[in-house]
């Protein structure tokens, strides 16, 4: 129904009068554009989201102003992007969390995958599972082990129910088979630190959050959470080397309200795909731990369809409900 649906609105736009089309776009932009941050000033969404609006504003010739919003995991950020003109100048910085709140919550105030039009995709981050380095287990399988010994014994800390480390970590308790008891926080630093003074074992992180700890040995990285390796971390293996078909990370991208003009869509996805070639962006981003993910506004969409069913059958399965 999902790939359905982006399908319908891909051909209403492509039925567009080609001069209507190009209007807009030839103008574009002429004032300040808008992007909101779902989650608070100096994390991985709002580091990531500066990085382009610098390059946009820098080759577009007009002022892009980064505004956090931070609020419902990112709901309100939304909401407001949603309900904006569809002219272009006010974009979401969406990500993985967007995908997952369409399940999460049963009463949003939009339809994530009717009411925004999928811009570009930016980056695609690991999560990484972390424990402590006093922890018996060192591999994936030794953990599994540990775990199916003492089933409901092990604590899996979070950042908060419903973020991506969490459904993260449900999806490799199903698919590993193993009792681990969720203990949610409210963020990362605290789950961190418990972590790192034993009171819980197991943590799936961004990478960006763990990436420093895990260099200078302070915690363990037993395996990355996507389908290939991480260039800032080559030697950690992936889940899916021992859980065939595992595969979960955090992405983000831009997206702009629906009824956007598809000639506006494709000139910013055309100026972010070069700033995702450029060699110093690309460093920063796999400093960062990330991988680009640069591609057509479709393929965007495309991303967003996949995640949004595969992460509704995680929640329905783990029976997880927000706050």
């Amino acid at each position: 129904m999902i790939r359905r649906q982006f399908l319908h609105l891909a051909v209403g736009a492509a039925a567009l009068p080609v001069l209507a089309r190009n209007a807009p776009a030839q103008t574009y932009p002429s004032r300040p554009i808008r992007i909101l941050v779902g989650f608070p000033a100096g994390g991985t969404p709002d580091i990531l989201t500066r990085l382009v609006g610098q390059w946009l504003q820098d080759h577009l010739g007009q002022p892009v102003v980064v505004e956090d919003k931070p609020g419902a995991s990112s709901n309100l950020a939304t909401e407001a992007v949603v309900r904006s003109a569809a002219d272009g100048y006010t974009l979401l910085a969406a990500g993985s969390p967007n995908a997952i709140n369409a399940s999460l919550y049963d009463k949003l105030n939009y339809n994530f995958i009717r009411d925004i039009a999928p811009v570009a995709s930016i980056v695609r981050l690991p999560d990484v599972m972390v424990v402590n380095p006093e922890f018996p287990a060192k591999t994936v399988p030794e953990f599994i082990a540990y775990a199916k010994a003492n089933p409901g014994k092990l604590a899996m800390a979070s950042a908060g129910i419903g973020t991506s480390g969490h459904v993260a970590g449900e999806l490799f308790k199903m698919m590993a088979g193993v009792d681990l008891l969720h203990v949610p926080y409210r963020g990362g630093p605290p789950a961190v630190a418990d972590l790192l003074g034993g009171r819980v074992q197991v943590l799936f992180d961004v990478l960006t959050n763990s990436l420093a700890l895990i260099r200078s040995s302070k915690l363990r990285a037993l395996a990355v959470t996507t389908a290939v390796r991480c260039e800032a971390l080559p030697d950690v293996p992936t889940v899916a080397e021992f859980v065939p078909g595992y595969e979960a990370s955090y992405w983000t991208g831009l997206a702009a309200p629906a009824g956007t003009s598809a000639d506006i869509v494709e000139k910013l996805n055309h100026e972010i795909n070069a700033a995702l070639a450029d060699p110093k962006i690309k460093a920063r981003i796999i400093d960062l731990g990330g991988t680009v993910l640069a591609g057509s506004a479709a393929d965007f969409g495309k991303l967003i369809a996949a995640d949004t069913e595969k992460w509704a059958k995680v929640i329905g399965s783990a029976g997880i409900e927000p706050e």
